[in-house]
């Protein structure tokens, strides 16, 4: 049976050929020297090259990553080594090292050793921290030294591999190789070591179109893996996966069974010949170069094999190795925050025959299966004994104990508890999927199945892709994960059971109304896991999520990729792994999903009852849930946060305990927001108070001059101007008619020519005095500016109506402060909009009329009705920005020849 790994293509670039590939072991880099002379580093993330060194017009045969000194070491055929920094660029160093070709860089894992092996037929070993000196020649090859590479269990070893037909193993310190191995019948072209496991193997590459597996202890040949047309370039033992791979100038890559050596599968991607395989310890990417550019796939899920019982027991494999964890060793007295790794100890339980590619455990935690290599083990969890055994390329648990395998697309059977076969069912269509739970399921590509476990009947089809699936202990929740999105159905199993039960026929679809689609959610479920009605689960983004009744909340954002494990009750945490078998826990209150769930299904008085059962710091989390139900006043009572109370007080309308909440907080936006909802909703009273807490003096100005509050105008005139708000200032002061005041802070803020203007609309018998100042003040800057302002005094016949506006001056300094209240202004708001001066010229023209007897009776009603309504008119429109202090202000005057602006302060 086969692997059955998962291949991605995850990095396709053109290039020139490409002689040698290696991963850097933190960044998401690819190096490849190139027969141009170039090396490059790829961003396999972003899919663009990130840095290019031009090393030579000569083939750049080897180029290796020193991570921890941030260099690449490179050998070309100029027979040069050259050493860079790959974050400045520089070079490091440059030094002629073989008089032939270089075909082959190594670098020791630990010490400051680089090997380098050449046409010239020698080996070197250089020492990085003695200048780069040669500290060794290791000679004995007949032929070209085609690769290097130490040996990662023991790095004080090393193996050659030559165009001499042989395999010599080498002791750094000793000039002699300790063995050659006479290897194949033509040359050898690679080497690599067995990194995942105890076994002494190494494999080597030939131009006899094979590649073999030897055990370095015995000197014997254990397979020969026969199947390329051409030369085998490259080969590597995978160092996380049970595979062999191997590289060929036929163009494919070839993926072997490390344990059978069975073939898998054959990569060709049409980039021509493969020259180099790359890949790295703790990681499933695997990079080729070719011909014609770089590839890079990656093997198999990173999903770590591990399943965890309902007491707290965890078992994982590690390859062949079954390991076991228990949370509850962690004891109670240790307090480990979310997320932080526990502090397990590990223990060896066994081994497996078969490479685990899954690992679960029954429901009641007793028996474990192992499924991999097309096979399946159950065994005992506790002694790890083998209890049963078959062919499967998938095994699944019903909630019974009982247990299905899918042999082939074709053939499935279910066994009972105690592990005898019941029946095998031949689908009429080709089974891609099963899974197991509250019923037996089986996937198409494009469909999903349900049967029950005891006469597989065919109980329902939906019509979807299916991920995976997910079942609640109840038996009654189903959560259906497809690529993009999941769904929620109910299963209704007394419809069901009666509908079997009365012998009426199943259709091709199954039984009606089997189940019933709850929710529909846009998201990816990575693993997920169900508590009580509560469905867990972490998605594309890597969030830990938890969803009731349809409503999704984030728990956690997780730093990195982690997997569901399952939740203690107990403990009220949900457990996660990672792909370093590290466990974490994360807290969710079980109290929390039963009350959510009693919410949803519209429950409140048992809902009631379990509220005070959790905890306060999660009350504001209760809260949001409610909001999002609409129940905003249930979300105002359980909330503990004020900033958050505040927000639903004011979204409910409820202002007397937004302002007990803002008494509290003393925070100026929050008493300026209450303020305007006050003033909109007519609570003057409350949003005065407001207002003056928040310091918002534009909101003050609006509201006293819509009540016409002289004495609140006042207040405000005085407060603005302490705190340098001065156009709220000037046009409070302005609005009390005390303009006098208004030209001394025009004065104080240095707006002297402002102030000479609004003398000359308003108060005509200080203009001397302001432009006295004002030709002082400019003096400083242009005397003969200073010079050319002119005096009224001094030449009154520049000042048209003059005396007439010093006449009116005096006429309306009699009604200035009176202030009539605001339920006058529609006695004002009609009044002609004459300015005081015309109808002081008029009034004058009048009287001449009167003199001569020109005019009548009515004339003179009507001229008396002009006067008292222009001087009536000094209520006159004030056009403000009440939202702000600091804007210019546009003013119409009363008594103006010409408006005037008050600029910006």
């Amino acid at each position: 049976m086969p692997l059955r790994l998962e291949i991605k293509r995850k990095l396709a670039q053109r290039s020139e050929r490409v002689k040698c590939v290696d991963l850097h072991p933190t960044e998401p880099w690819i190096l490849a020297s190139l027969y141009s002379g170039t090396v490059c580093i790829w961003n396999y993330q972003s899919q663009t090259m990130a840095k290019s060194f031009e090393v030579t017009e000569l083939p750049v045969r080897s180029a290796k990553f020193i991570a921890r000194r941030q260099w690449v070491v490179a050998g070309a055929d100029d027979m040069f080594i050259r050493v860079y920094n790959y974050n400045t660029m520089d070079k490091v160093k440059v030094f002629e090292a073989h008089t032939d070709y270089i075909r082959c860089v190594a670098v020791h894992p630990t010490l400051p050793y680089v090997l380098s092996s050449s046409d010239d037929m020698l080996i070197k070993l250089w020492d990085w921290e003695k200048g780069w000196v040669c500290t060794q020649i290791f000679e004995g090859h007949s032929h070209y030294v085609m690769q290097v590479t130490f040996n990662p269990k023991d790095t004080n070893t090393f193996a050659s591999a030559s165009l001499d037909r042989t395999i010599k193993i080498w002791n750094l310190g000793s000039p002699d190789p300790n063995f050659t191995l006479d290897a194949h019948q033509k040359g050898v072209n690679c080497v690599d070591y067995f990194t995942g496991g105890d076994k002494p193997y190494l494999i080597t590459g030939s131009d006899d179109h094979t590649a073999k597996v030897w055990d370095y202890q015995t000197k014997g040949c254990v397979q020969t893996l026969e199947g390329h047309t051409h030369n085998v370039s490259a080969v590597c033992f995978h160092p996380e996966l049970p595979i062999i791979i191997t590289g060929s100038e036929d163009g494919t890559v070839r993926i072997w069974h490390s344990t059978t050596y069975r073939l898998e599968n054959t990569l060709n991607y049409g980039l021509e010949r493969v020259w180099a395989v790359g890949y790295l310890k703790g990681s499933r990417r695997v990079v080729i170069g070719y011909d014609e550019g770089t590839i890079m796939v990656k093997l198999g899920r990173e999903v770590p094999v591990a399943s965890m019982d309902n007491s707290g027991k965890i078992i994982w494999a590690k390859h062949n190795e079954i390991q076991t964890v228990n949370i509850k060793s962690v004891g109670a007295d240790v307090e480990i925050a979310d997320g932080e790794r526990l502090p397990l100890a590990v223990k060896e339980l066994g081994t497996c025959d078969l490479y685990p590619q899954n690992l679960k455990h029954n429901p009641n935690g007793r028996f474990v299966v192992v499924c991999g290599d097309g096979e399946y083990i159950i065994y005992t969890a506790l002694a790890w004994r083998n209890r049963s055994f078959g062919s499967a390329l998938e095994f699944v648990w019903s909630f019974e104990g009982e247990y299905a395998v899918r042999e082939s697309t074709s053939k499935i059977k279910i066994f009972s508890k105690n592990f005898q076969e019941k029946r095998s069912v031949r689908p009429t269509f080709s089974a891609e999927r099963i899974f197991g739970g509250a019923l037996l399921a089986m996937c198409s590509n494009d469909f999903i199945c349900f049967y029950d476990w005891a006469e597989c009947r065919l109980i329902y089809r939906i019509d979807v892709n299916v991920k995976n699936l997910y079942w609640a202990d109840s038996g009654d929740l189903v959560t259906i994960a497809s690529d993009t999105s999941f769904y929620i159905l109910k299963y209704n199993r007394d419809v069901v059971m009666s509908h079997l039960d009365s012998g009426r026929p199943v259709d091709e679809e199954g039984v009606e109304d089997a189940f019933e689609l709850l929710h529909e959610t846009n998201e990816r479920v990575r693993t997920g896991i169900w508590v009580g009605d509560c469905f867990i689960y972490n998605n594309s983004s890597w969030r830990l999520n938890y969803c009731v009744g349809g409503e999704v909340t984030t728990m956690f954002h997780l730093d990195r990729p982690m997997y569901l494990l399952g939740y203690l009750a107990n403990q009220s945490r949900v457990y996660l792994i990672d792909k370093e078998f590290n466990v974490m826990g994360y807290t969710l209150l079980l109290s929390l999903i039963e009350y959510k769930t009693l919410v949803m299904r519209g429950d409140l008085e048992r809902a009631n009852e379990i509220l005070p059962s959790i905890p306060k710091e999660h009350h504001n989390s209760v809260a949001h849930f409610l909001e999002s139900r609409g129940m905003i006043e249930d979300a105002l009572e359980v909330a503990t946060d004020p900033d958050y109370r505040f927000d639903l007080a004011i979204h409910l309308g409820k202002l007397d305990v937004a302002k007990s909440i803002a008494i509290e907080l003393q925070s100026e936006p929050k008493w300026k927001q209450l303020g305007e909802l006050a003033m909109s909703t007519g609570k003057l009273e409350m949003a005065e108070e407001c207002l003056q807490h928040a310091m918002d003096l534009s909101g003050l100005l609006l509201l006293y001059s819509s009540l016409g509050d002289a004495e609140g105008i006042s207040k405000l005139a005085s407060l603005a101007k302490k705190q340098g708000k001065n156009n709220v200032a000037f046009l409070c002061l302005f609005m009390l008619g005390k303009l006098e005041d208004c030209l001394q802070l025009l004065v104080e803020s240095n707006r002297i020519p402002e102030a000479a203007l609004m003398a000359r609309s308003y108060l005509p018998s200080k203009v001397s005095e302001i432009v006295a100042i004002w030709r002082k003040d400019l003096t400083k800057v242009n005397s003969k500016a200073a010079e050319s302002l002119a005096d009224p005094e001094e030449y009154p016949n520049l000042f048209e109506d003059w005396q007439v506006a010093l006449g009116v001056e005096s006429k309306a300094a009699e009604t200035r402060n009176v202030y009539p209240p605001a339920d006058q202004y529609v006695n004002h708001a009609d009044k002609s909009h004459i300015t005081l001066v015309e109808a002081f010229r008029n009034m004058q023209i009048e009287e001449e009329h009167l003199e001569n007897g020109l005019t009548e009776q009515n004339g003179e009603e009507q001229d008396t009705e002009e006067q008292n309504g222009e001087e009536g008119s000094q209520e006159e429109a004030v056009v403000v920005d009440a939202d702000s202090t600091d804007g210019a202000v546009l003013v119409n005057g009363n008594e103006a020849e010409e408006d005037w602006v008050l600029a910006h302060h």
